[in-house]
């Protein structure tokens, strides 16, 4: 029985590390050029080969997003980049331009090649096609219900099939949208959205230009473009027995707290399938922990049909049931663990520490030192201290409080 390979963000190297050391089996990450992420959720082109090293050492696989378009002109610098990036043992591209797809294949032609859902691939045809164009796995449009899935599969089986199965979902047709680029002069197709989609809208008038007409249900007003974010964690025996190949979690611009935490539940469902599939429930835990990251309420997309608003037009905030307070950097014989801040916190807290494999407890913050021993009444973000935590307590853990 196969097991759909968990594909994590990977925004930085802190968060390539917590992917790994939360269980994915693959990384995908960007660099400033050529990915749909320009400015943030990137890593240094000079990065590259120790974010291989990291991901190679845990077993994993890691993949380079190049998935933007070009434009007239860049063709030599992307050139330029390939030639940079032959010598890296990346284990694969992920592109969506088939200019961008020849200039590879030209350049790097052993290089494994894989469809970004920025292709819009939806049916059997279209997968048939990329898969003579010399791409490995298609990350299908984010459009296709379950059937449309397991049609796709059953007519090209020789291609690997990705989906995503968690985050933020874009309004627009597998992300190409042009609002951003539009009201903003942002490029979402270029790695620069605006996310436009996410503001409130009005109305007005022709003859009234003065007056603005909330479109509004209640007071709130109208998000007419805001999305529900994905979760299809309850649906993971449907996508492994439709053929999926990899599951893919959204995110590299988010924290490492949601990279470790979302990571970490899917990596639980899939080895409790794997463990014994002909008994295998969703464990009420998994969702009730992925409430605990930030997120707009979730749904599941088009798996089952359009039925399911995509639309989430209340507003555009975020459900915040907890806070990530830190990370454990290290522990030090006689001194504790050295704990990273991320909010404040103070002592005589109750808060949660957090691990792979669903590890959890409670515990009561007591004495923090900082790096000279002196006592602290707060910890704040960025400081470095220690904390006496559960024994439990590993490098790379997290700590959180719930509200």
């Amino acid at each position: 029985m196969k097991i759909p390979e968990l594909l994590a963000p990977a925004g930085n190297l802190d968060k390539l590390a917590a992917a790994l050391n939360y269980g994915a089996d693959a990384v995908y990450l960007g660099i400033d050029r050529f990915s749909l992420r320009a400015q943030a959720g990137v890593l240094e082109l000079k990065d590259i080969d120790r974010a291989c090293a990291l991901a190679h050492q845990a077993g994993a696989r890691i993949y380079l997003t190049l998935n933007a378009f070009l434009h007239p002109g860049e063709e030599d610098d992307c050139r330029k980049l390939l030639t940079e990036l032959r010598p890296s043992p990346l284990d694969g591209y992920i592109v969506a331009d088939p200019g961008l797809l020849m200039l590879v294949r030209d350049l790097d032609p052993d290089r494994e090649l894989h469809l970004s859902t920025q292709a819009n691939t939806c049916n059997a045809g279209a997968a048939q096609f990329w898969q003579s164009a010399g791409v490995k796995r298609l990350n299908l449009a984010r459009e296709l219900t379950l059937e449309e899935i397991r049609a796709v599969r059953a007519s090209a089986a020789g291609v690997e099939l990705e989906v995503f199965v968690h985050g933020s979902m874009c309004i627009a047709y597998s992300g190409r949208c042009l609002l951003s680029a539009t009201m903003t002069g942002r490029d979402a197709n270029r790695g620069e959205c605006a996310q436009s989609c996410r503001w409130e809208y009005s109305v007005l008038e022709s003859q009234r230009p003065e007056a603005s007409y909330p479109i509004e249900q209640d007071r709130r007003g109208s998000y007419l473009f805001n999305s529900h974010d994905l979760c299809l964690i309850e649906y993971l025996p449907e996508l492994i027995n439709a053929g999926v190949d990899s599951l893919k979690i959204e995110g590299r611009m988010k924290s490492v707290y949601y990279v470790a935490a979302v990571t970490r539940v899917y990596r639980a469902a899939l080895d409790a399938y794997r463990q014994d599939p002909g008994n295998y429930q969703c464990d009420p835990e998994w969702p009730r922990e992925l409430e605990k990251v930030s997120h707009r309420p979730y749904a599941a997309g088009f798996l089952f049909g359009r039925q399911e608003a995509l639309v989430h037009a209340a507003d555009s905030s975020y459900i915040r049931t907890a806070d990530f307070l830190g990370l454990v950097l290290d522990h030090e014989e006689g001194n504790g663990c050295l704990v990273q801040g991320r909010n404040r916190f103070h002592p005589g807290e109750e808060l949660e520490l957090i691990g792979p494999g669903m590890r959890r407890a409670n515990f009561r913050v007591g004495d923090a030192r900082n790096t000279t021993g002196n006592k602290l009444t707060v910890i704040q973000p960025n400081s470095l201290v220690y904390l006496d935590l559960p024994a439990a307590a590993r490098k790379g853990d997290i700590l959180r409080r719930c509200r």
